[in-house]
């Protein structure tokens, strides 16, 4: 049995040093926690195709960095290679509060899929004018997915033709919203 008044040392020592926790996440605009890193590039000059969600291999650090919101794929493209489908470009921030085993931020970074999905997107990619992008990366339950996309490049007059769509479609909207 413990001696008398010991439930009372140890209540004080808990008053004494409370322990407070700390979010490193950076807060999406409702004040909630870190949602996705989107690819902005991708709908402005690629038609895109097919889309596919993969998992993706990373270390500790990274994973810290992603829901920190310090990651960008605007420039990142994925290629099979060997039966694997690696993602290159994509930057992914050192960890401010790392040491000396912090990881690479351009390194190649491993997709996960399954062989008949990579067999497929690599048929798909050796027709020829098509290309494998990353739309998004985002959290599902903990864990890190990356949506890929299979692309063909826009022409010039493409992205002419939408960017008057898009302004069109603009302008309706301020004449429905005037109205009201």
């Amino acid at each position: 049995m413990p001696p008398a008044g010991w439930e009372d040392r140890a209540s004080r020592r808990v008053e004494r040093f409370p322990i407070t926790i700390f979010s490193v996440c950076a807060k999406a605009k409702g004040g909630g926690r870190f949602k996705e890193v989107r690819n902005a590039r991708v709908f402005r000059d690629y038609f895109v195709e097919d889309k596919v969600e993969a998992g993706i291999v990373l270390t500790g650090t990274e994973l810290k960095s992603i829901r920190s919101g310090r990651a960008q794929i605007n420039d990142a493209f994925a290629k099979v290679e060997k039966g694997e489908v690696i993602l290159r470009n994509g930057h992914i921030d050192e960890y401010a509060f790392g040491n000396i085993n912090n990881h690479d931020p351009k390194r190649p970074r491993k997709l996960l899929l399954h062989r008949k999905e990579i067999g497929r997107l690599a048929e798909e990619v050796a027709q020829g004018g098509k290309a494998l992008v990353p739309v998004r990366m985002y959290f599902k339950g903990g864990l890190v997915k990356v949506e890929l996309a299979v692309c063909t490049g826009k022409k010039l007059y493409d992205k002419r033709e939408t960017l008057k769509k898009k302004a069109q479609m603009q302008d309706i909207e301020r004449e429905m919203r005037r109205r009201r």
